[in-house]
């Protein structure tokens, strides 16, 4: 996807972690892997021009956000945690630098009678769009 606003991207493909998510029986019990993409429509000329990293984003904190959701509390779908990290990486960016944020939550197992590779949901994020309130674990602390 090319971003009008912003056509420059940034992106941490394949992390891998484990959560307790899921509407089947015993999935919230056990840990399991996931995997996950994120990708930052973003203005990152002045990273390219001056190979400072104030000028960019800084890969850990989506490494941290990602983290807190994957190995949070349990949810039953992974369009949950893959809106919870949008949410979450729109509000720890600043706004003049990231435009939108596409994220892909992969899980690679499920007790299903079939074999798969993994199954994906995939959202995209912009600033100002209506209906994106603050995170579920924002909304209700635990």
């Amino acid at each position: 996807m090319n971003d009008e606003r912003f056509p420059d991207r940034l992106s941490l493909t394949g992390m891998r972690l484990e959560g307790r998510h899921g509407a089947l029986e015993g999935e919230q019990e056990q840990p399991q892997p996931f995997e996950v993409d994120v990708v930052l429509h973003a203005d990152l000329s002045l990273a390219a021009e001056g190979d400072e990293l104030s000028a960019t984003v800084d890969y850990r904190t989506i490494v941290e956000l990602a983290r807190a959701v994957i190995e949070g509390p349990s949810v039953t779908i992974i369009e949950t945690l893959a809106g919870d990290l949008a949410r979450d990486i729109l509000a720890a960016t600043p706004e003049s630098l990231v435009d939108a944020v596409e994220v892909s939550v992969r899980k690679l197992e499920a007790s299903l009678d079939v074999q798969f590779e993994s199954i994906e949901a995939s959202l995209l994020r912009r600033r100002g769009t209506p209906g994106t309130p603050l995170s579920r674990r924002e909304a209700r602390p635990e």
